[in-house]
């Protein structure tokens, strides 16, 4: 698909979100006045922003996971962007605003920048807020700011990003932190402090200053993408962090913690990430983007630190937040004899693999709080998993989930209705499988072609975008950019939300909505699913 196909307008007849436009958002006329304007006294070297959503809904933004809307009303927790705030704090004035558990409109977040002035705008985008997290580059530069993106959409599409949206100035390519401590310094004029040096020369051991002029300062530092006066250059690769455990813990105590709410869950929570990468094959998967198949592990002493700082701060539920949790089994085992040993009470949750678990592990988990598990299940058509590259046998998934209920683990599903190779017959299929297995909560997902996976080149190869498609204007969750032959994407969005149906209106999964309804932490949550998947519109 060509830059200029992703970008027209949907076809007729879809129902999809209406198109941004600039008279939605707060008048700037006025913006440019503010640039030369003097510093005040709480101005800040760099702000790191999740920017407003486009429409007043819950949007998830990660650094592991694409952007959409929250169905399940869910606020995530901006980890990534206090990660690079602990990095940068020591060297520069950061501030955080997440403006999504802020619940800020456009015109709040446009008087917080007029007011805090950063000379650096460092943002998360994604393909469905593309055009809303531009609007918030474009608000920064008019007031001077230096604007810098990251993510897993502008990895892949540095420079589709970077081409029609002149108020972006850079994107960190892949992991971001040692690029963005790299690049600031470089734009000042001056080398990284002897901390960041000795971060970078232990991801690459071959790392040297570059002295000269700023075009052969930005041309050395790798994973940057940048301008050139006219020419969009893109650096090469980044090396991974080999060792996470160096890296400072993320400055949780600058995130509205208060404010980060999950279904089912009594009071605020936070993630601590625990791993990067994952080694399964998912040709779906969007989190091999930024970290490839190359797992890196904390150990289990650097995640208590973390986890009693959070303590202190008066968190208690936890979500270990990973691309696979249970990918090193050691790893997980030690934690849990931590958390029992220190007597730390806390409640938390975590994703998994159906064939990365054991009876003993899931009873370890359980007795150190562990309460509920995500796991990626997808499909229940053998075909289906064996084409995207699963890698587990049906069987391997009722087993775990049963070891996981046996000792008390709460079981949430999640499946891909429109995979390759699907037909209504392989729906039906994962339907019935979804309705045998022990689930506590399920949800059906449209199948998304994320840029840089092999899913998104196998459907440009193949033609199956649907004629339209415009990447900001579908969430690629209640709607879909696919259309098969045989298979529109009508009918996939039918099915997803025919799925939705046909697993909840059953006595189990009601009594457990019904519970989250009586919660009054989860009542909006309740409501918010129901509103989306039972079509109570």
């Amino acid at each position: 698909m060509s830059d200029s196909e992703a970008r027209q307008h949907p076809g007729q007849g879809r129902r999809t979100r209406p198109r941004l436009t600039a008279a939605q958002y707060p008048c700037v006329d006025e913006l440019g006045e503010h640039i030369a304007a003097p510093r005040n006294p709480n101005a800040v070297d760099v702000l790191l922003v999740n920017p407003p959503a486009p429409d007043g809904a819950v949007w998830i933004r990660s650094q592991h996971r694409v952007g959409r809307r929250s169905r399940e009303n869910m606020i995530w927790p901006q980890v990534d962007l206090a990660q690079l705030a602990a990095l940068l704090m020591p060297d520069y004035r950061v501030t955080i605003i997440d403006a999504i558990a802020e619940r800020m409109s456009w015109k709040h977040f446009e008087e917080r920048l007029r007011a805090l002035q950063p000379r650096f705008y460092v943002t998360q985008v994604t393909a469905p807020t593309l055009q809303n997290d531009m609007y918030g580059c474009f608000l920064a530069r008019a007031l001077g700011a230096r604007t810098i993106a990251f993510g897993t959409h502008v990895t892949p599409m540095a420079r589709q990003t970077l081409q029609p949206y002149p108020a972006l100035d850079f994107v960190l390519r892949g992991e971001p932190e040692l690029t963005l401590c790299e690049l600031l310094p470089a734009l000042e004029g001056r080398v990284p402090s002897s901390r960041i040096v000795q971060l970078l020369r232990m991801a690459d051991p071959d790392w040297q200053p570059v002295n000269g002029d700023g075009p052969a300062r930005m041309a050395a530092i790798k994973g940057l993408a940048w301008r050139r006066g006219e020419e969009i250059v893109i650096n090469p690769d980044r090396p991974f962090i080999p060792d996470l455990d160096a890296l400072p813990l993320p400055a949780h105590a600058m995130l509205p913690l208060d404010k980060y709410r999950i279904p089912m869950l009594k009071g605020p929570y936070t993630f601590v990430v625990t791993s990067r990468g994952c080694p399964a094959g998912c040709r779906f998967c969007i989190k091999h983007v930024n970290y490839q198949h190359t797992v890196r592990l904390r150990s289990p002493e650097n995640i208590m630190e973390e986890l009693q700082m959070l303590q202190q701060l008066g968190i208690h539920n936890i979500h270990m937040y990973a691309d696979l949790f249970t990918v090193d089994r050691e790893q997980v085992m030690g934690l849990c004899g931590l958390i029992r040993r220190e007597g730390l009470r806390i409640r938390w949750t975590c994703n998994s693999r159906v064939d990365f678990v054991d009876a003993e592990l899931l009873r370890h988990m359980a007795q150190a709080g562990c309460w509920l598990i995500s796991w990626g299940i997808e499909s229940g058509d053998p075909e289906i998993l064996r084409r995207v590259r699963k890698g587990y046998r049906l069987e391997q998934a009722e087993q775990a989930l049963r070891w996981a209920k046996a000792v008390g683990i709460k079981n949430w599903g999640y499946f891909i209705i429109g995979l390759p190779g699907e037909t209504e017959e392989s729906i039906r299929r994962t339907i019935e499988f979804a309705k045998r297995l022990p689930l506590d909560l399920a949800l059906f997902h449209i199948a998304a072609p994320h840029p840089g996976t092999p899913l998104f080149f196998e459907v440009v190869e193949r033609g199956w975008f649907r004629p339209g498609t415009r990447w900001e204007e579908v969430d690629m969750d209640g709607s879909t950019v696919l259309d098969y032959p045989g298979l529109p994407a009508e009918r996939l969005e039918y099915w997803q939300r025919r799925a939705f149906r046909e697993w909840s209106l059953r006595p189990g999964p009601l009594w457990t909505y019904l519970k989250m309804l009586a919660a009054p932490s989860t009542w909006r949550s309740a409501l918010e699913v129901g509103w989306r998947h039972l079509g109570w519109t």
